[in-house]
């Protein structure tokens, strides 16, 4: 008789034990943060220090544009424009035929691009204030990106590719120029940008190392997967 009590209350401990572990909040239970790469913060000085002279030669600009397939009639997104710099020049190699999106989260840089396309006539240039998130590109309408010295800027960039996919044309390209360097010293590597790139559903098409010529910047060109 004895025996048998002992095997009930133990039978009832073990049932108690499990229902107040079942009955945990998972939510309780540690987690482990998430990857989160480090970012520069965004710049917000004087913006004419981005047409420094030289830079044309030093980025090999005019290459650039012929490897991403600018030229007349092309519609161009230049995201992280900035003062404008390589926006001007895409602009002049689209014609009037062809359309530039100027896409920044500056309203300065967006106010400063404007007056800037006033000054020199370019009337083929659109500004966007765009998101942190989103480039708020009009759908199926863009046939090269570039993201010129931007890349380590963006908080989170599988997301905004992402969202840039769906503003691309069948063939476009996007292009991104960037520095070797750990996320808060103006640069990231290229093996992170790839690999956030292949998660936002991009693949390598080209790189190259001509920009600057001095194997720190990189030049990507990357297209969405099938």
């Amino acid at each position: 008789m004895l025996k048998r009590c002992f095997r009930v209350q133990a039978l009832l401990f073990c049932l108690h034990a499990a229902i107040a572990i079942g009955g945990q909040n998972p939510s309780s239970t540690p987690q482990a943060p998430a990857e989160h790469r480090r970012t520069s913060e965004p710049y917000t000085g004087d913006l004419s220090i981005f047409d420094s002279p030289g830079r044309d030669e030093r980025l090999q600009i005019n290459r650039v544009m012929d490897i991403l397939a600018i030229g007349p009639g092309k519609t161009v997104a230049d995201i992280g424009a900035g003062s404008g710099w390589f926006t001007v020049r895409a602009a002049k190699r689209v014609g009037d035929a062809g359309m530039v999106y100027a896409v920044d989260i500056n309203p300065e840089a967006v106010r400063y691009i404007e007056d800037r396309a006033h000054k020199e006539k370019l009337h083929n240039v659109k500004t966007i204030l765009s998101t942190a998130d989103d480039p708020t590109l009009p759908a199926a309408a863009i046939d090269s990106v570039l993201l010129l010295k931007t890349y380590h800027e963006v908080e989170n960039p599988v997301i905004v590719l992402q969202k840039l996919r769906a503003s691309l044309r069948p063939g476009a390209k996007v292009g991104i120029i960037d520095r070797n360097g750990n996320g808060e010293n103006h640069g990231v590597s290229r093996d992170v940008v790839l690999r956030e790139a292949s998660q936002a559903g991009y693949k390598l098409l080209e790189q190259y190392d001509f920009v600057k010529g001095d194997k720190m910047d990189y030049f990507l060109v990357i297209i969405p997967k099938p």
